[in-house]
């Protein structure tokens, strides 16, 4: 799950960061400082998941989850009991009161976990409920690309050139490859290099470290010829 963390105190989100650095199923994007800059980070990266404080200068930690149209999982982390109520109210994972200890905070994580997992599964196992785009943050825009128009995805870094069939000109996105695999059905685009992910319906051929796609030849790792396996139900 990527997640970002939001604290007006360094020190709270230099312990939540560390906390959640143990967490192999949480993928930590930002750490916020304010709604603001949380509302930033929402726009440029898919997030599943908020560590929220509740005190804060300007819009308040409530005040911002009852903001979202779509919200993702919210676990609050404050010091103060008495919004508790407010909270889970909002449907929250999780209230956790700082200091939070360790064992309390990977139970609520584990928590955001389950849910999270049902909710995909769900999802993957009704076809009409599955989502057929995404929204990627590119030239101050949030662009909507369907999937099946995404021939193969080139990670760079921080950051993503997306090709479509339908125009010439990738798209350039401030997200990371590993961010943007989360979002994609795992039954159609497949990462096969650590640089590259492919869609499935637009593979014209493969052969020994190459896959020809849309008229190019993309590289595939040794690393990853189980994906190509699964992919073709051959054995490479």
């Amino acid at each position: 799950m990527n997640c970002i963390i939001i604290d007006d105190e360094p020190l709270a989100l230099e312990l939540l960061e560390d906390n959640i650095r143990m967490v192999d199923s949480l993928n930590l994007v930002a750490s916020c400082r304010s709604a603001t800059q949380a509302m930033q980070a929402m726009q440029e990266q898919q997030v599943d998941l908020i560590f929220c404080d509740i005190q804060m200068p300007g819009i308040n930690g409530l005040q911002f989850v009852k903001s979202l149209a779509q919200k993702p999982l919210i676990i609050f982390v404050t010091a103060y009991d008495q919004f508790a109520l407010d909270g889970f109210e909002l449907d929250v994972v999780d209230y956790l009161l700082k200091p939070v200890a360790l064992e309390r905070f990977l139970k609520a994580c584990n928590k955001a976990t389950t849910i999270f997992e049902q909710s995909k599964r769900a999802a993957e196992a009704d076809p009409a409920k599955r989502k057929k785009y995404i929204f990627l943050y590119a030239d101050y825009n949030l662009i909507k690309v369907n999937h099946d128009d995404i021939t193969y995805i080139e990670g760079l870094k921080d950051y993503v050139k997306i090709y479509l069939a339908s125009v010439p000109k990738a798209i350039i996105s401030r997200v990371t490859i590993k961010s943007l695999e989360s979002q994609l059905p795992v039954d159609e685009f497949f990462r096969v290099h650590k640089s590259y992910i492919v869609n499935l319906e637009h593979v014209h051929s493969i052969r020994k470290g190459r896959i020809k796609i849309a008229g190019v030849e993309i590289p595939f790792s040794d690393s990853y010829k189980d994906v190509i396996t699964r992919m073709t139900g051959k054995l490479t």
